[in-house]
């Protein structure tokens, strides 16, 4: 496992990258409600990162067609941007990569259209608060599986399904860098972290199974049970005494 430590003018970059995801989740949430297309969300996010002088990060990457996922209720992520237009009462969770002079920031959160039903309310709140219970651990130091363990506490206590095979990662020239960050695990074991790593913590948690289904296109990933899923993503920096959220203004 190459686990890289990044320099000043990296991580300065890096910043830059993050505030740009996060001014397209300050966009976007103004605009997301019942009667939106998913692809008019993906058309602004495009336009965003563009006027802030980067390029979307998952554009082309492995082939994925879009600047954005967009995965709506049972869709856990890399759902497709479509002419699917959002009803009262879904949830949906745009994940956004930018890439910025070489490096990238990466954020996903899931928002509510319209009034959602109490379950998905409880769920995008749950999951959020997982995430928040990861990041509160990091710091030079601790072990990496310190903050599954931290993510996997909030989960279980609400009866949430923890996604199994897909977890947060290393960000830097790469959107994908080392370590695999589970959401899941024992406390006090992998790698120690140090102050210069640049991690994205992102839980999935479901309504119901953690059991998920990957489909024909190669990319979307639903529930099996077609329960609602959940995903908050932040990129940040591990400090000395705790940590930087790299994609936040």
């Amino acid at each position: 496992m190459n686990i890289t430590i990044k320099s000043k003018e990296e991580i300065e970059k890096l910043r830059q990258a993050g505030k740009i995801v996060a001014l397209c989740h300050k966009e976007i949430k103004q605009i997301i409600k019942p009667g939106i297309a998913t692809i008019e969300i993906d058309d602004l996010v495009e336009k965003v990162i563009k006027e802030n002088g980067a390029t979307p990060s998952f554009k082309n990457y492995q082939g994925f067609p879009a600047a954005t996922c967009i995965s709506v209720n049972e869709e856990v992520v890399h759902g497709f941007p479509s002419d699917y237009v959002l009803q009262e009462g879904d949830i949906i969770s745009v994940d956004i990569g930018a890439n910025y002079k070489g490096y990238h920031g990466d954020s996903a959160w899931t928002y509510p259209v319209g009034k959602i039903n109490e379950k998905k309310e409880m769920l995008l709140e749950k999951t959020k608060e997982a995430l928040f219970n990861g990041l509160n651990k990091v710091r030079q130091g601790i072990r990496l599986s310190d903050v599954s363990y931290a993510i996997q506490e909030v989960a279980d206590a609400n009866n949430l399904g923890i996604v199994r095979e897909l977890a947060g990662h290393g960000v830097g020239k790469e959107i994908h860098e080392d370590p695999i960050i589970l959401n899941y695990g024992q406390p006090n074991r992998g790698p120690e972290l140090k102050a210069g790593m640049v991690l994205a913590i992102e839980p999935m948690l479901n309504l119901g199974t953690h059991r998920i289904k990957f489909h024909d296109d190669g990319w979307t990933v639903t529930t099996c049970d077609k329960k609602p899923s959940a995903h908050f993503e932040h990129t940040i920096l591990v400090t000395e005494d705790g940590y930087e959220i790299l994609t936040s203004l």
